[in-house]
């Protein structure tokens, strides 16, 4: 280790390096897509993205430890890294209580052991939530480009465009539905993030969301309206940026 008060974590997770800089570790080293808090953010050197690093620069900001996510960035770039690294593993909202221990473990931040109990505290309030059956208390809707008819009764939460894509059930995302009492209206699909074709679902039965990222389909509303399907807008960083984001949405649903 360095002689800093705090190591020198390098995070190359977008939603770990929200989390981290939220808890007072002390992150030296990010990637362009990590953006938030913003105000925090944009003095904190950028060594590449959740694909690939600038070695030179990685090398630079001497780390003591680099973070990443299983799901999002590739084994190889550890072949690269000059310090030592840990991967979380994130696939539902039932792991992300285990990982923030074990960096409070590696980074030894107590805030980091405060969000994981905030995490088991907010599982627990929100399991077993009744059913919601009015759309229009779907949470994390940002606008509703057309309003769900009665005979809607399920919903494809669509990540890219050209292809189209969707999150499945078995994503992260799918868990955050789940928690939230909509998760069995989600339609089933054989694959995590499967390409998907809209021809093969019924307008009259389907609600179409459209993730703000990270595709922008926030930019693209009269490409929405021309599709025949009921549609909204919806809050993608609440419910893919896994760490203090999605547990701070959650706990907003929670008291509600």
């Amino acid at each position: 280790m360095t002689s800093d008060p705090k190591p020198r974590i390098v995070s190359l997770v977008p939603s770990w390096t929200e989390t981290l800089i939220c808890a007072g570790v002390h992150v030296v080293g990010r990637t362009r897509y990590c953006i938030h808090p913003s105000d925090e953010v944009s003095s904190i050197p950028i060594v590449g993205g959740t694909k690939q690093v600038d070695t030179a620069m990685l090398a630079q900001v001497k780390p003591d430890l680099i973070v990443l996510d299983r799901e999002e960035n590739p084994r190889t770039l550890t072949e690269q890294f000059p310090a030592p690294w840990i991967a979380s593993h994130i696939t539902s909202v039932s792991d992300v209580e285990g990982e923030l221990r074990t960096f409070h473990e590696r980074i030894a931040s107590l805030e980091l052991t405060a969000m994981a109990d905030r995490w088991r505290c907010v599982c627990a309030n929100l399991a077993g939530r009744t059913e919601n059956p009015d759309w229009l208390h779907l949470p994390g809707v940002i606008d509703w480009i057309r309003k769900p008819g009665p005979g809607v009764d399920r919903f494809l939460y669509l990540v890219w465009r050209e292809p189209w894509r969707a999150a499945g059930p078995d994503t992260f995302i799918g868990s955050v539905f789940d928690l939230l009492g909509f998760g069995s209206r989600m339609v089933p699909v054989k694959e995590r993030y499967p390409e998907i074709d809209l021809a093969g679902y019924d307008p009259d039965r389907t609600l179409l969301l459209f993730s703000t990222e990270p595709y922008p389909f926030h930019r693209e509303k009269g490409m929405i309206r021309d599709l025949p399907f009921a549609s909204a807008l919806v809050d993608g960083e609440a419910y893919s940026w896994f760490g203090v984001r999605t547990l701070r949405f959650l706990e907003s649903c929670a008291s509600e």
